[in-house]
């Protein structure tokens, strides 16, 4: 065994409570150098009776490392843990003082957990793994009250949307298209900015307590948010509480009074008199002077922007925030943000943007989850680019699903496109390709998204083209498309493997991949062929195929004389074949074909392990 390849520490991702009973532990290894992981595991002050063997199973691998993962139930919840690793012949203990060959006598040198805080435990909201997200981008989504247009709307019909231009779209035209996003069957909806700001992206408050009048008021975001929910459908704003509009009052007052004004501590002002030329004289977001940064470890900023975030769900009902900007914001801020709205809706989601490793994040006390950038990457540079092949991407997801608590992973948002990015079906023209990367979106853990218009083949380049007006008029609509995302939304939604299930990459070679999301009920295999011709992939099912990852929830196929019974696949969506063989499962796709296959499972008791 490479033992410099071995990696584990007690915390972040690789040892956290999952719920408020289950400790999760990880274990990296050298890919393909250990052929089985044990965790010995007890409660330090009571071993001889709670000590047990528990084996680890292997949730995925990239192109260095297998991970392996483990669930245990503290019974005193606290743990006390070691590592057992078999290579062939070879047996080596890992500690936390180190490797050795020999199993200690003396779990004080064991591993710790010190004890599992219920109140501590990251707890992202039930219902968003459950979730298909639609984003809307309110200024071009749809107009339904022309009264309250800004000055100059360009014509609906206009496709060449300019940075500065408005088209008039606004909450009323969302509230009269209620009907068109209950059937396509997405039940939560994600709105950009909507408050008082300059801009038609909003995304510089003027006014964080008051609906933008271009979009309505606060009496119909209410009523809006409340037809949403009597159709089952969750609601979630923007929340820019990095920097305001140079609009915002505060802003306004210093730079009229410098440093005479109360609110000069409400930003960060490197010298005055303001300025914003070559650079501004304070700090903003990036260098945008009409973005300057608020400052938010300034007690009264951050009870100003506290009282914003509860104000608009005691009026409005919210069910989220997506926090716009997350990690230029300090962490304090953030805490008391979670408690703040925790308190007033248990099951609030707080979803940060964070395009890196957000794993400071997302320990419990600020963020249930992130936008899932590096993901969307990984699906379009296998996709779109072809920059990278099968074996990669499920590498670079794998590595990315070992770098999160499980907790995380279900809760993260899953996009292939937004307001900042060219439009999918202009990253990857081809039809076929296209359904492939969103078949994979909707099939990763988490909560997957659809970018207004992605769903009727809206076409778009980069910010401002993303950004065109909804199109309306059926005759110019792709109902084909139309059709595939209304088919995956419903598999997504009645599938509960796809929510609950694990995930795991049984096949990943070249243009073809092959996913299992599995819970106690069902095997579902998503299969994809990402050529031009047709291809064959077989997966090889020796005896133990079953063992590893069954025990995490107590499943498998029935046990009958010693030997597995291996039920028959179905194919539920997709075209091609998917069938049991002697040793194994094999699929046949046609090119840029799809399938989805469906394996019934049974349920069975097992214990958690052994008894030592």
């Amino acid at each position: 065994m490479l033992l410099e390849a071995i990696d584990h520490r007690s915390g972040q991702a690789y040892c956290y409570a999952y719920d408020e009973r289950t400790v999760h532990i990880r274990l990296r290894t050298k890919k393909d150098d250990v052929d089985a992981v044990h965790a010995l595991h007890g409660d330090k002050y009571d071993w001889e009776r709670t000590a047990l063997e528990t084996k680890l199973y292997k949730t995925g691998s990239d192109q260095l490392f297998d991970y392996w993962q483990g669930e245990l139930v503290p019974p005193h919840y606290r743990l006390r843990y070691a590592f057992k690793l078999t290579s062939g012949e070879e047996v080596v203990w890992l500690t936390e003082k180190g490797f050795g060959t020999e199993k200690s006598q003396d779990p004080l040198t064991f591993f710790d957990y010190p004890f599992l805080w219920p109140q501590e435990v990251l707890k992202p909201p039930a219902w968003v793994k459950e979730a298909v997200f639609y984003q809307i981008f309110p200024d071009r989504f749809a107009n339904g009250d022309p009264a309250n247009d800004p000055p100059g709307v360009r014509p609906w019909s206009d496709s060449d949307p300019g940075p500065y231009d408005f088209y008039g779209g606004d909450l009323q035209g969302v509230y009269d298209r209620i009907d068109y996003l209950a059937s396509l069957g997405v039940n939560a909806i994600y709105f950009t900015p909507l408050f008082e700001a300059a801009t038609n992206h909003k995304y510089d408050t003027a006014d964080y307590k008051k609906v933008d009048p271009a979009f309505g008021d606060t009496a119909l975001l209410k009523k809006l948010v409340a037809a949403f929910h009597e159709r089952g459908i969750r609601v979630i704003l923007d929340a820019v509480f990095n920097h305001s509009g140079e609009g915002f009052a505060p802003f306004r007052d210093v730079r009229e009074k410098g440093q005479e004004s109360p609110y000069r501590d409400w930003f960060h002002i490197k010298e005055y008199p303001l300025r914003t030329e070559p650079r501004p004289s304070y700090h903003c977001f990036a260098f945008e002077s009409h973005m300057p940064k608020l400052n938010t470890a300034n007690p009264e900023v951050r009870n100003y922007l506290l009282d914003v975030a509860e104000y608009w769900v005691r009026e409005c009902n919210i069910d989220g925030w997506r926090l716009d900007v997350a990690n230029e914001v300090d962490h304090e801020f953030w805490r008391e943000f979670r408690k703040k709205l925790k308190a007033l809706k248990p099951d609030f989601y707080i979803l940060g943007e964070i395009w890196h490793d957000a794993m400071p994040w997302l320990q419990g006390d600020q963020f249930d989850a992130v936008m899932n950038y590096p993901a969307t990457d990984a699906i379009l540079d296998y996709f779109a680019k072809g920059e990278i092949d099968a074996r990669e991407l499920g590498s670079r997801i794998n590595r990315l699903l070992a770098s999160y608590p499980q907790q995380v992973n279900e809760a993260a948002f899953n996009i292939l496109g937004s307001h900042d990015t060219p439009r999918l079906l202009t990253r990857i023209p081809d039809e076929a390709k296209a359904k492939l990367a969103v078949l994979l979106q909707f099939t990763l853990p988490g909560t997957p998204c659809i970018y207004y218009g992605d769903e009727i083949g809206m076409q778009g380049g980069p910010d401002p083209d993303c950004r065109k007006p909804m199109q309306w008029d059926a005759e110019r609509q792709n109902h084909g498309l139309l059709a595939f995302y209304r088919m995956l939304i419903e598999l997504r939604r009645t599938r509960r493997a796809l929510s609950d299930g694990t995930f795991r990459f049984v096949y990943a070679e070249k243009d073809q991949l092959i996913v299992l999301r599995k819970n106690a009920e069902e095997e579902l295999y998503i299969c994809v062929n990402n050529s031009s011709r047709e291809a064959s992939c077989h997966i090889f099912e020796p005896e133990s195929a079953y063992s590893d990852a069954d025990a995490q929830f107590g499943t498998s196929p029935d046990l009958e004389r010693g030997s597995r019974i291996r039920p028959e696949a179905e194919v539920i969506l997709g075209q091609g074949s998917f069938v049991r063989t002697e040793n194994g499962l094999s699929a046949a796709l046609p090119p840029f074909g799809w399938l989805v296959a469906s394996v019934p499972l049974r349920r069975f008791d097992t214990g958690q392990g052994d008894m030592l």
